[in-house]
């Protein structure tokens, strides 16, 4: 086994690598903890897992793990179901493309892989929304395949141990990280080790505050016998925040029913380009204008006047703060939009929606209930 950039880079000698990775190993198995999806070793189960928790808190992932596999238990069921089916069981988790991507990717591997997730690491990487972070994890926790796994978790730990500064994100650092922890594998374990590399990180090595005295691999860590944990890893540009404003219609028929949309441009993005009300971003206009003008134009909606603000609320996707002000606009009748959709303004929650439109129902629902 070579173990040469694990040398050279993290600084542990050579003779030493055997015990760091047993003392890891042995901390892991009595400290892990217990989440659902390492209670199994179905691959299928393991792939749902790690692309929820793709961006999204542990604690958050949980109950819809468990009520997804309620609905779509294996492969085969999930890539028969209707992807409205799927996304009405993703709605809150946010970044809906990774349903969209697991559903299409469901369907190939039953269509082409007999149902099977794939025990080839390139085959794998050939699927829609698994990466090599994704391939790596399903393939070694399911199958012990020797695939080191390299998230945020995984590169913190690792830039630690071997006092590593710069930005570890550059495609350069970053391929020498994953060859690092490659090389670092305990590869008669390598479902265990994953999983512990990025349990230490997760909860001992985390980004602020570090519990260095509890580390188990403290002894080796030059961040921790510099004093420089907290420093590491160097801190990542990030893009600007920007604000935007986005002023949504909600038309309301005597039913009431209201209209959704799917907008494919650049304010459907900010929707998740899931069913949505009427939307258009405002760049120094007043709301209540720029809006009439929208409807009239776009939806052949004379608004003469009736809009009836409601409650803003605030929003967040990525490096955007979203500020949502939203109208209820009364219509006698719904237009007819091509592609779009009516629907009760009282079960709009049924329906696969991003949480931005989500506000905009609940406010809207909350002026009609007071009214």
């Amino acid at each position: 086994m070579c173990e040469n950039r694990a040398v050279s880079l993290l600084k542990i000698p050579a003779a030493e690598i055997p015990k760091f990775r047993r003392r890891l190993l042995s901390w892991f198995a009595q400290n892990k903890r217990d989440l659902p999806w390492r209670r199994t070793r179905d691959p299928y189960r393991i792939w749902l897992s790690e692309i929820m928790l793709q961006q999204t808190r542990v604690a958050a992932v949980i109950p819809y793990y468990q009520r997804f596999l309620d609905s779509f238990p294996n492969m085969r069921s999930l890539a028969r179901a209707q992807t409205e089916r799927v996304l009405l069981n993703w709605a809150g988790l946010g970044y809906y493309s990774r349903a969209k991507n697991l559903q299409r990717a469901a369907k190939a591997i039953v269509a082409d892989h007999g149902g099977d997730f794939p025990r080839d690491y390139k085959t794998a990487l050939a699927l829609p929304g698994v990466g090599q972070y994704t391939a790596a994890a399903v393939l070694s926790i399911a199958y012990e395949a020797p695939h080191a796994v390299v998230d945020g978790n995984v590169a913190r730990v690792l830039a630690r141990v071997g006092a590593l500064r710069g930005d570890l994100r550059l495609p350069g650092p970053w391929q020498e990280l994953t060859a690092t922890a490659q090389d670092l594998l305990a590869r008669n374990a390598s479902g265990d080790w994953n999983q512990a590399m990025m349990e230490l990180g997760a909860t001992i090595c985390t980004p602020k505050s570090p519990q260095c005295g509890e580390c188990p691999v403290k002894s080796w860590c030059r961040a921790h016998k510099l004093g420089i944990a907290e420093e590491l890893p160097s801190a990542r540009k990030k893009p600007a925040t920007v604000a935007v404003t986005l002023a949504a219609a909600v038309l309301l028929d005597p039913r009431g029913r209201t209209l959704l949309v799917r907008q494919v441009d650049k304010d459907g993005a900010l929707f998740s380009r899931m069913w949505q009300f009427p939307a258009i971003e405002l760049i120094g206009a007043d709301a209540g204008t720029a809006l009439a003008g929208y409807m009239h134009e776009k939806f052949g909606v004379m608004v003469k006047g009736n809009l009836a603000p409601l409650a803003a609320a605030r929003h967040a996707v990525t490096f955007r703060n979203i500020r949502l002000e939203p109208y209820l606009i009364h219509v006698a009748q719904l237009p007819r939009v091509k592609g779009a959709r009516t629907v009760m303004l009282g079960q709009i929650r049924r329906l696969p929606i991003s949480n931005a439109t989500r506000k905009i129902a609940a406010a809207a629902q909350d002026s009609v209930d007071e009214g």
